[in-house]
């Protein structure tokens, strides 16, 4: 098997937004401790630059250029939470460059797993409104560009950050070409992802919502990936799976109430890979939030030790359902008949 990639780039640090919550020290402090662990065997690589023509896939032309003009002029406040400075718009077009490199590399690369850890995220950003720390799509400019110069037709992402991701969503909401999976705190910023939402149009039933309480923790999330999301992905058969890997559902964070450990995104990761090689298809991750230091280096490094091994780990047995899994199946099994309680 061909090393896992790591895709990173110097820019991320100069999107400086100083004691921003979503800051430059997450990509020391996560570089920092993938270098203790002797980088796991990943190949490091640089993110480009992404092309005008696969942004503006996703994001409308005249926004892209207004985020430039912004940067140019020395950034500002574009709303409570997103900031921007002159760094900013090299350092997010990186992003989105380091994601569709990943995909590149992921679709005719020869790589198998992947991780792009650049700044700022982008589950938050709409087509033109910049939000949540956001800028520009990159999971979304990753997974268009998938479908569009990979032929990759059908295309899951798993969005695991404690925040909905209702910029993947809106974007993918009327096609059946994604199918989007969201796991996220309710309620919690940035107030969408209900049930209820469950596509529009052609993707109705490709919006999967599953909203979970503050407190939820390890078990409940491994009892949703085992019941929930794998037998969605075998009855979908998607050709690529992106991790919208955001880490803010650890204990520690300190924007939200889920109480998961670097543990239990490492189970996570572990179900995926054996999902991923069941359908054999590519997986890679694309780093979202995460804000408490410490939590989010280890279970970032806990989440690529699992992409980065050789093989998936073992099974693990008799995973129990929990009642958010059976309240899922029952909502879902409508749409999807594959799926049973």
């Amino acid at each position: 098997m061909e090393p896992a990639v790591y895709l990173s780039h110097p820019s991320s640090l100069a999107h400086d937004t100083g004691a921003h919550p979503e800051r430059a020290a997450r990509i020391i402090a996560i570089e920092q401790e993938l270098e203790r662990r002797g980088w796991l065997g990943l190949e490091r690589l640089e993110a480009p630059i992404v092309q005008e023509s696969t942004l503006a896939a996703v994001h409308p032309v005249r926004y892209i250029r207004a985020i430039d003009e912004l940067c140019a002029a020395g950034g500002g406040a574009i709303d409570a939470d997103t900031v921007v400075v002159e760094g900013s718009y090299e350092a997010a077009l990186r992003a989105a460059g380091g994601a569709v490199r990943l995909v590149d590399l992921l679709l005719g690369g020869g790589a198998r797993t992947g991780f792009s850890a650049l700044r700022p995220p982008g589950h938050h950003a709409e087509a033109a409104r910049a939000m949540g720390f956001c800028l520009f799509g990159n999971v979304a400019v990753a997974a268009r560009h998938a479908l569009d110069a990979h032929g990759a037709e059908r295309v899951l992402v798993l969005d695991w950050d404690v925040h909905h991701g209702n910029g993947t969503n809106d974007i993918f909401h009327a096609t059946d070409e994604v199918l989007f999976v969201s796991l996220h705190e309710s309620p919690l910023y940035p107030g969408t992802g209900p049930v209820g939402d469950v596509g529009s149009g052609r993707g109705t039933g490709y919006t999967v919502n599953v909203p979970v309480a503050a407190g939820t923790g390890d078990a409940t999330y491994a009892s949703l990936l085992e019941h929930v999301v794998v037998p969605l992905a075998r009855a979908y058969e998607p050709r690529l799976i992106l991790l919208s890997a955001g880490f803010d559902a650890h204990r520690d964070d300190p924007l939200a109430g889920v109480r998961l450990s670097e543990g239990g995104f490492a189970a996570m990761t572990g179900t995926i890979r054996r999902l991923a090689a069941e359908l054999e298809v590519p997986v890679g991750g694309v780093l979202e939030g995460g804000y408490d230091l410490g939590a989010l280096a280890a279970s970032t490094a806990a989440t690529l030790d699992v992409l980065s091994a050789p093989e998936p780990p073992p099974a693990v047995e008799d995973v129990p359902v929990a009642p958010e899994s059976r309240a899922a199946l029952e909502r879902l099994a409508a749409r999807w008949p594959a799926l049973t309680v």
